[in-house]
């Protein structure tokens, strides 16, 4: 009788969290998908695994109040106000400086979404970063990005080896720290590793659970894809700090 308790409440857990991952998206993410394929009317596209000496002409546009609050490619939710936008193959999580052709305004974002996908368009900022470079009125600029890589502090760098690093598969965020760590000791039980993580978004503290860790990006985001199928929907890597 007790077995059967224990996983009937192993089964509402994982119904639980699998709201939780969707609704409680975290910023901050670190590349969770920055490698993976993937295909948009019907094409396949490759994100890239290095930004380094990355540069780009083409042509921008901008995205803002329609996708506010939606969850962006990275697992973070879409800022319309951030300085943040999308790129069809630059890594997740590189900073990019954009170049107003015309007028020689510059931005700094962070690639955080996938697309355009629109026509010769390279690059979808949001609406913040639009209107910093003066473009919000025309609607989309000729622009020149260059990729500067990721930040540390004031500077930016290129990591030696993007592979390299350790990594976990978070399962879910809760608002409530006893749910967490119920949920972490469940996990712990039928997986081995597990363990949560606290932090603060916007004033209201998360408990993220997380699976597993590994030392490698393409060995985690292998293991994603099973936990997928276990029926983890909406889990995603993450590196560890």
């Amino acid at each position: 009788m007790k077995n059967i308790v224990n996983l009937l409440l192993l089964i509402l857990l994982l119904l639980i969290v699998g709201c939780a991952t969707k609704r409680y998206s975290e910023t901050g993410t670190k590349q969770p998908r920055s490698s993976k394929p993937y295909t948009v009317k019907g094409k396949r596209y490759e994100p890239m695994a290095s930004s380094d000496g990355f540069a780009q002409e083409g042509v921008a546009s901008s995205y803002g109040r329609d996708f506010h609050g939606r969850k962006t490619s990275n697992g973070e939710l879409f800022d319309m106000h951030a300085m943040t936008a999308a790129h069809k193959t630059l890594p997740l999580g590189v900073y990019v400086r954009v170049e107003h052709k015309k007028s020689g305004k510059e931005v700094v974002v962070r690639i955080n979404d996938r697309g355009p996908f629109v026509g010769d368009r390279i690059i979808d900022l949001s609406e913040g970063a639009a209107s910093r470079l003066g473009m919000l009125q025309e609607g989309i600029a000729p622009v020149r990005i260059a990729a500067l890589g990721y930040k540390s502090g004031n500077s930016f760098q290129q990591p030696a080896d993007y592979d390299k690093g350790t990594y976990a598969i978070q399962v879910g965020a809760f608002t409530v720290k006893e749910n967490a760590y119920r949920y972490m000791e469940a996990l712990k039980k039928k997986y081995g590793t597990a363990d949560v993580q606290e932090s603060w978004v916007k004033g209201t503290r998360y408990y993220r659970v997380r699976l597993g860790k590994f030392n490698s990006l393409k060995v985690a985001q292998a293991n994603e894809e099973n936990y997928e199928q276990k029926g983890f929907d909406g889990c995603y890597v993450v590196a560890l700090d």
